[in-house]
């Protein structure tokens, strides 16, 4: 570039500075962009050697590129000065606009700094402007857009050396390299915008080739997982509605994929599971509970949530895993009928009948009469009612309510049925059974016991239990009876049991002696089962020994 003593500034070289200019904002990554920036210090501002230092993450500047000298470029290229050094430079010399020019007279102190440099001595200046080989011109560069140029944060320094006419750079010389770096910095600045944006676009679909991935992993294990898969909606008016589901759901509810998005699991799930299903969709979590196929049928299955949740917007979706555990719970009904079913008869046994029994009733007066009882419990006539239980002792009442949600049970009073209801026990015990099986052998003795445990079941009503307490002797639980009542079907029972029986083929009759007792709260099972056997032998006792059973 033409210095100030010249008139005019050449045409060609503002071409020449203009199309440098176009080369650094053209470039295509950052470091074109650095080379260009300092070989358009060379080409167009007329300096035999520039470099550009870069201001690193860590705040030191690194030697980035270098133009005008190879062996300079081979010894302190991707070199680093301190950021300390660099402050030091650009805060002392002769302030020329945003430039900074440290005359050899001065920058001999800088000789041994960790700022990487290449400098050659020199005879002393024989006029006022001629360059001299220590020499220091450095030209800031700020981040653009900002005002006051310096203000801003640098980016970087352009440290250019040797003007080709030898001499310092008048105005213009100045003005051209003050108004290079602002370009420079715009170029840098950009070039590192666009880095950024590569490495993000990079970055951007490696992520979406990683999730594309993803995504193809879980539709083939959703597709082809040997257990049942679905996908549900959360909230909203659809809350529930069943979006996809895989191949095996569909064969384990024989009902094809199209079907089961019309339906939610609300819709699926057998009715006395809807309370088990709303709070497991609500919390997440796993749940075992009967839906309904196709044929009508219902099957059990262990059906475990997941909350799909999305950033932004909370939870999306419900993943729910359904696993057929139809012969899992088969088999622990199996069980559980065993512990509580009489394995001979199927009749429920002892345990499963004091168990019933019990649950009828709780441990408190039925009338006011009973006071005596409770004085009796907790030792004292004044006691006061564990806490929770809610008695009342109101005056003249006839029931303490001990339970919010329990009917209790009451008996009827004295002998003669005076139209009350109540939980009738019928004690039962076989007569000449045991010279069944002395005379027989007890296969006779099973089969008399297998058809009387059918003839009482049959005997009785829906709702009622029969149950074998043991040997030969049999328990009904008839709830709703009046004194007459019960009776009554003490007789109809006996006389469906006398008659003829086959036995390991030939014909034997049994009789049978009820007693009936009545179940009451205040009472234990124990009690009203012991209540029961002690009238059964009052009756049995009562009849002559030859109208007990049928020859």
């Amino acid at each position: 570039m033409e210095t100030e003593s010249e008139p005019y500034v050449r045409l060609a070289s503002l071409r020449q500075l203009h199309q440098v200019m176009a080369d650094m904002n053209t470039a295509r990554s950052l470091a074109d962009t650095l080379q260009t920036v300092a070989d358009g210090a060379v080409n167009a501002l007329g300096y035999e050697m520039a470099c550009v230092n870069l201001v690193r993450p860590d705040g030191d500047l690194v030697v980035a590129a270098f133009s005008g000298n190879s062996a300079a470029e081979a010894l302190i290229t991707g070199r680093a000065g301190s950021r300390e050094s660099w402050d030091r430079r650009l805060n002392m010399g002769e302030q020329w606009g945003d430039l900074v020019f440290i005359p050899h007279t001065e920058g001999w102190v800088l000789d041994d700094d960790d700022v990487p440099q290449w400098y050659t001595d020199g005879p002393a200046p024989r006029f006022e402007d001629e360059w001299h080989p220590s020499d220091r011109l450095f030209a800031p560069m700020y981040t653009p857009g900002l005002q006051g140029g310096s203000s801003g944060e640098l980016l970087g320094v352009i440290s250019v050396d040797r003007p080709r006419n030898g001499r310092r750079p008048g105005a213009w010389g100045r003005e051209a390299l003050q108004m290079y770096a602002f370009q420079a910095a715009i170029a840098i600045s950009n070039a590192r915008l666009r880095a950024n944006m590569q490495r993000a676009l990079v970055r951007l679909e490696r992520e979406q080739q990683a999730l594309r991935a993803s995504e193809e992993s879980f539709r083939q294990a959703f597709e082809y997982a040997p257990s049942g898969m679905a996908i549900a909606e959360m909230g909203g008016d659809q809350h529930g509605r069943i979006l996809r589901t895989n191949d095996a759901l569909c064969r384990l509810l024989g009902r094809p994929a199209s079907a089961m998005r019309r339906y939610s699991f609300s819709d699926l799930v057998h009715p006395e599971d809807i309370g088990t299903l709303l709070r497991t969709s609500a919390e997440g979590g796993r749940a075992e509970l009967r839906l309904g196929r196709r044929d009508g049928s219902y099957v059990w299955v262990s059906l475990r949530n997941s909350v799909v949740a999305d950033a932004a917007d909370g939870p999306r979706f419900l993943l729910t895993h359904v696993e057929d555990i139809e012969e899992r719970k088969r088999r622990e009904l199996q069980l559980a009928h065993r512990a509580s079913h009489d394995s001979l008869t199927g009749l429920p046994n002892s345990a499963e009948l004091r168990s019933r029994l019990s649950a009828r009733l709780c441990r408190r007066p039925a009338q006011t009469g009973a006071l005596e009882s409770l004085d009796a419990a907790y030792g004292h006539p004044a006691f006061e009612a564990p806490a929770g239980h809610g008695f009342d002792f109101a005056p003249g009442a006839e029931a303490y309510d001990a339970y919010d949600h329990h009917v209790h049970s009451i008996a009827p009073e004295g002998d003669r049925d005076d139209g009350t209801k109540g939980l009738a026990v019928l004690f039962c015990d076989l007569d000449g059974f045991k010279s069944i099986n002395d005379r027989f052998g007890h296969n006779a003795g099973d089969a008399v016991l297998i058809e009387v445990a059918q003839r009482l079941s049959r005997g009785v009503r829906d709702g009622d239990t029969v149950a074998r307490l043991g040997g030969d002797e049999f328990v009904i639980l008839a709830d709703g009876l009046g004194r007459a009542d019960a009776q009554d079907l003490a007789v109809r029972l006996r006389n469906e049991i006398i008659q003829p029986i086959r036995a390991e083929g030939r014909a034997v009759r049994v009789g049978a002696s009820f007693g009936i007792g009545w179940a009451h709260c205040g009472m234990t099972a124990d009690e009203v089962l012991k209540s029961a056997d002690e009238r059964m032998y009052v009756e049995k006792r009562s009849r002559p020994k030859q109208h007990r059973r049928a020859g």
